[in-house]
């Protein structure tokens, strides 16, 4: 019921990720015109929500960091404590766009339009992650160069199911990898087959877990379909999957797909993680 409501209230701006995982995110913004502060909320609903776990939630936006990302959990996790037992979603979601509407009616500067991409505007769904703007192979040279990686072996690439959807056809690619160098082996060698290097977007994202800093290296690349670098990114943290490359090929049929495409993306990946 209380999905259903949140759907019904915030429309386009709500939207589902994942229905078998409820798995949502909500784009909140600060009610102008032309809205210069923009947030998204994206949430897990667990089990055992509302009346004894919490939602499990992420704050997504390029401004977003240390004090005010602190203050604004702090707060969140405060309604989640005066309302213990209570579904929170639509208090959450207000809470944020108060502090939004707060920040457009003070002094703040407004967001840096440099680090606000058009997939802030577009879609929803930004993670704290820099997307490569450059060519991904040139900007992988310089960061093995950087890190003086030794040559290493090519690992296996393994191929997942294609989906055809309106004359667009999706098919994902997996590696394992563990260094950024085999990342940029893995992406050399799809780009050798001819059918990969002319596919319209070639979609990646990859999670290496560095056990000497205890910290995840990753990143993501969109190829001119915005935003979908970052829901994939999103997807194999949510799946919590690790030292794996992931990449979708797109061949475009000519026909708009809409948000379609990106339950294409998604649903190839899933595929191949699980495959």
């Amino acid at each position: 019921d209380e999905i259903e409501a949140l759907s019904s209230i915030y429309g386009e701006d709500w939207c589902v990720i994942d229905e078998d995982e409820k798995i949502y995110c909500i784009k909140i913004n600060d009610c102008l015109d032309q809205p210069k502060w923009t947030l998204c909320l994206q949430v897990i609903l667990p089990p055992g929500y509302p009346t004894v776990e919490p939602p499990i939630y992420q704050l997504n936006a390029p401004w977003l960091r240390g004090q005010d990302y602190m203050e604004l959990a702090n707060s969140l996790e405060e309604i989640y404590l005066q309302n213990l037992g209570e579904s929170i979603l639509y208090l959450w979601v207000e809470k944020i766009r108060e502090v939004l509407i707060e920040k457009a009616q003070s002094s703040d500067p407004e967001p840096d339009i440099k680090k606000t991409s058009e997939e802030v505007e577009v879609d929803d769904f930004l993670l704290d992650y820099q997307p490569i703007q450059e060519d991904p192979i040139k900007m992988l040279n310089y960061v093995t160069s950087e890190s003086q990686e030794v040559d290493e072996e090519l690992p296996s690439v393994y191929h997942g199911n294609p989906i055809t959807d309106r004359r667009s056809t999706f098919q994902a690619h997996l590696a394992p990898v563990v260094t950024p160098s085999q990342v940029k082996r893995v992406l050399e060698k799809l780009y050798e087959n001819k059918k990969i290097a002319s596919a319209t977007h070639n979609i990646y994202a990859y999670r290496i877990y560095c056990e000497d800093k205890q910290a995840f290296l990753q990143d993501c690349e969109d190829d001119g379909e915005t935003a979908a670098g970052g829901r994939l990114l999103h997807l194999m943290q949510i799946l919590n999957v690790h030292n794996v490359l992931v990449v979708v090929s797109r061949w475009y049929g000519g026909i708009l797909l809409g948000p379609d495409r990106f339950k294409h993306i998604n649903n190839c990946a899933r595929n191949v993680l699980v495959e």
